[in-house]
């Protein structure tokens, strides 16, 4: 019986690495979120968390629940219906990390915002019951552009790759948002083409000649 005890002892240790172990860190003083796993940093990314007299708590949490197309009861009060993608809520009290608009300051409510793309990916990684540990004091800015992920160029292109940090495009690479997206695009384009269309033939019509006129000529 002890043998036995020995072997899965030694079977669980020599097992143990093979098992990987996560954890993100949030450091309030850069507004940077970090995803380590086995003590190794595997990706990073921009975050902007809460403003003054909203604060985002420091200490010790854990990823209690993942919902890819949350919508919030709480914000904007007292109705709720804000919508928060990639959400991974680490306390009972609304703190959540998700996708949202990241400037180079404190803006969010007390959420921890992530920047479009980082967002995607921290969501997929993370697991139920990963440590997340927050630490750090917000600045008043950080010095960096708004999004290292959105050059000027890059936001009039119409890629449709995550990596921008546009509020008003994020929602048309957003799956699900983007067939909506480009389908109202269309019908712009399409009502400014008849528009034109009708302009031109008013154009082009000759105002008719008036019977005083007629004897004039």
């Amino acid at each position: 019986m002890r043998l036995i005890t020995i072997l899965f002892a030694s079977i669980f240790v020599i097992a143990a690495p093979a098992f990987a172990s996560k954890k993100i860190v949030v450091d309030l003083s850069k507004q940077e979120a970090y995803a380590y796993e086995d003590g190794k940093l595997q990706f990073s990314g921009w975050i902007s968390t809460g403003r003054p007299g909203r604060r985002t708590p420091t200490g010790h949490f854990r990823v209690l629940e993942k919902d890819i197309d949350h919508v919030s009861s709480r914000y904007p009060e007292p109705n709720g219906g804000a919508e928060m993608h990639y959400m991974l809520r680490i306390t009972g009290y609304g703190i959540a990390m998700h996708l949202g608009y990241v400037p180079n300051y404190p803006a969010s409510h007390g959420c921890i915002r992530l920047e479009n793309g980082f967002a995607q990916k921290m969501y997929y990684w993370a697991n139920i019951g990963t440590p997340v540990v927050i630490v750090g004091s917000p600045p008043v800015r950080v010095d960096r552009p708004i999004s290292r992920n959105a050059p000027r160029v890059a936001r009039r292109s119409r890629s449709h790759s995550f990596g921008g940090n546009d509020p008003l495009k994020m929602l048309s690479t957003i799956p699900g948002k983007r067939e909506s997206a480009e389908k109202k695009r269309s019908v712009t384009s399409g009502d400014r083409k008849k528009r034109g269309e009708v302009a031109r033939e008013t154009e082009t019509v000759k105002k008719p000649m008036t019977p005083l006129a007629m004897l004039k000529s």
